[in-house]
């Protein structure tokens, strides 16, 4: 094999089990040293990073481990680690992430009194996003799905005595009538709510599979597909698809469950970067990578499963969009951020599945895959170095910001070189070569929506490229804000974040420009590991042909023409209307959207979420609580209390008077009453 896989299989069991163990020893540790407990998670946190490094050199070469115990013995399932190029690629995403955001931490949470609590749950989340990457079948995996869900309620609500400085929304602002001002404990209930809806949806599927397969693995789903054949005959494998889906819908904050991730920024800000921008909503990124193959080898052997791959790429299509627009309009930066990250994951999730609809599977997989990849490293530097502003300036509003350039010279260079990944600015950037990958591979495809798709992609990075000049010229650029000029008089000074904040999220962000650089290499490079993959383990073959210059450099040869034109105009039309809007104030925006009725129409729609927010209340929390509320008033006060408890009351009340006047303690009054009930029946039989 050219690797020694002697101690493959236990590293690939001590990624996910080490950061449980440091989870179940820093409340003992806790009791000793709040402070010591951070260096802990840091260290835990670094030994499961380093132990999924050791796959690496293993997956580079299309090797895989797969290593199972016994588990659930009565009915045959095993629990087991499945460590193949995907689970490896994404364990290191996941582990080095983790890695440098706890080292963010240390500096971001220093001093909070709960900070044992913080690490517990931190770590507890790590153990449970790499059980998600590295088990060998749905269950395990559904295990790991429940955990990062828990951990997630836990954080997001972290700071659960609910202070108004830790709410998100505008205080009295309504929509529809309803107030968007939310405070943490509301949000993790309403996070752990909307994603269990997807969780049922993923165990029905789950089970419904078992029905039919008898086995949760992964590699038995593949190796003998009789259960797809009794499935399809009855009507249930795209059913049971889209079921699976279902559950990657919530976790990713995909339409239409995608409101629970704007209130999900009421956790600290290394939550948000840590579970809300690189790892947890990747998970539904991972399970499509992950099940997608299977489905689309399925495909190629005839079974029908279009709709599966639509429904993936259409919600993803609606989601980048969807988010997208909003992301232009709202004044919170952890917000604006949040758009964006369930924005690009819509474009990860279209792209894996116009993979589906193509007969390039490995284009559209590679492309989603590698935009993921990206991805986290960008969106976790924009949302470290937010909290930086955040811990600098005691604001979440980029309206309280302004003019900081010049004093947090370190944030606002590693703001840039995340934000223009984010933008996809040309050639530099891993973004570009991501996204450019997915445009390449929604127009290649063929398929009857690949046109639409693609019109839905190029709007969203105009608009991506957008609302990220915004953000980097409302923060930095223009005068200082009142707030900030307030701060001043009182004493307080701008200042640079220390040392072990601003170091993570500048490695991140010097990664993304020093892996762009590359980034037409690192492309190539995982398609071509991915084909592999694929054919090796799926028998999903690559359709190769002459590479065509198409006019382009020698170095650009094999990209797609148009879809570089595409990239190109989107980041050009973008970041020149951030420019003249926010950078260099060219144009008020305020004075802009006010005049003009269509315009103004336009930004309230948005800036008030499309009313889907508002709807989801009103239709699943007031609404059913009219309807209880209506039913204790009307049913349970009258039919219950006065037809039920007086009603009844007054019978038995009134009965047991009749009774006890027909006990006159008389024995000769008992005789004849008894005598005459005889004579009675014995009439009645002769009748």
């Amino acid at each position: 094999m050219g690797f020694a896989f002697d101690f493959a299989p236990t590293s690939a069991w001590l990624v996910w089990i080490l950061p449980f163990v440091a989870a179940l020893i820093i409340p003992a540790v806790g009791k000793a040293s709040k402070r010591a407990t951070g260096s802990v998670a840091v260290a835990f946190a670094l030994m499961s990073a380093l132990s999924a490094a050791t796959l690496l050199p293993g997956a580079l070469e299309s090797h895989e481990v797969h290593d199972q115990v016994n588990w659930i013995s009565t009915i045959g399932i095993k629990a087991g680690v499945l460590a193949d190029p995907l689970a490896v690629i994404m364990a290191n995403v996941v582990g080095w992430i983790s890695f440098l955001i706890m080292v963010y931490s240390t500096g971001y949470m220093k001093g909070d009194k709960d900070i044992v609590r913080f690490w517990f749950w931190m770590m507890f989340f790590i153990g449970s996003m790499q059980i998600i990457v590295l088990s060998d079948n749905l269950l395990m995996m559904f295990f790991g799905w429940e955990g990062v869900g828990l951990a997630s309620y836990a954080l997001i609500s972290f700071w659960y005595r609910d202070k108004h400085k830790d709410h998100v929304g505008v205080q009295g602002r309504t929509v529809l009538g309803l107030q968007e001002y939310y405070a943490p404990t509301h949000a993790g209930m309403k996070a752990f709510i909307m994603t269990k809806v997807g969780d049922i949806m993923m165990l029905a599927g789950m089970f419904l599979i078992f029905a039919f397969a008898g086995t949760f693995g992964f590699r038995e789903l593949m190796h003998d597909t009789a259960w797809a054949t009794s499935m399809q005959a009855q009507g249930l494998l795209v059913p049971a698809a889209v079921l699976l889906f279902g559950g990657a819908i919530g976790k990713s904050a995909q339409f239409p469950l995608n409101e629970w991730l704007l209130e999900a920024m009421t956790g600290p800000t290394a939550v948000s970067a840590l579970i809300h921008a690189a790892t947890m909503v990747k998970a539904g990124v991972f399970l499509v990578a992950r099940i997608g193959p299977l489905f689309f080898a399925l495909a190629a052997a005839g079974f029908a499963m279009d709709q599966f791959f639509e429904i993936i790429a259409w919600v993803g299509g609606i989601t980048a969009l969807l988010l997208a627009t909003q992301g232009m309009v709202n004044s919170e930066i952890k917000k604006v951020l949040a758009y964006s990250t369930g924005s690009q994951i819509g474009y990860m999730m279209m792209a894996m599945g116009i993979a589906g609809l193509s007969h390039q599977y490995v284009d559209g997989y590679t492309a989603g895959f590698f935009h993921l990849i990206s991805h986290a490293m960008f969106k976790a530097s924009l949302f470290m170095a937010a909290g930086s502003l955040l811990h600098v300036v005691g604001s979440r509003f980029m309206t309280d910001m302004g003019g900081l350039r010049k004093h947090m010279k370190k944030t606002y260079a590693f703001m840039w070189a995340a934000g223009l990944g984010l933008m996809g600015a040309p050639f530099i950037t891993t973004g570009f070569w991501s996204k450019d990958a997915i445009f390449a591979a929604v127009y290649e495809s063929g398929n009857t929506w690949a046109m639409p798709l693609f019109a839905i992609a190029v709007v969203t990075a105009v608009i991506t490229s957008f609302y990220t000049t915004r953000m980097i010229g409302m923060v930095f650029f223009g005068d200082k804000s009142k707030h900030i000029e307030h701060m001043e008089k009182e004493g307080h000074h701008i200042h640079e974040a220390s040392m072990s904040m601003w170091i993570p999220y500048g490695i991140l962000a010097v990664l993304t420009i020093g892996i762009g650089v590359i980034g037409l290499t690192a492309e190539h490079g995982i398609h071509e590991l991915f084909t592999e993959y694929l054919g090796n383990t799926f028998h999903i073959e690559a359709e190769h042909g002459a590479e065509e210059d198409n006019g382009l450099p020698s170095f650009l040869a094999g990209i797609n023409p148009i879809a570089l034109m595409a990239s190109l105009a989107a980041f050009s039309i973008g970041i020149i209307l951030g420019y003249v809007f926010y950078i260099g104030r060219f144009v008020d925006p305020v004075k802009f959207v006010n005049s003009n009725i269509f315009f103004y129409a336009i930004h309230k729609v948005m800036l008030n979420r499309w009313y889907l927010n508002a709807m989801v209340y009103w239709c699943f929390v007031v609404a059913p609580l009219w309807l209880a509320r209506g039913i204790w008033r009307y049913f349970e006060r009258f039919a219950i209390d006065l037809g039920m408890n007086v009603g009844i009351e007054k019978s038995v009340g009134w009965g047991a008077k009749v009774v006890q006047r027909a006990q006159t303690g008389v024995a000769q009054s008992y005789l004849y009453v008894f005598g005459a009930g005889i004579l009675f029946i014995v009439l009645f039989l002769f009748i």
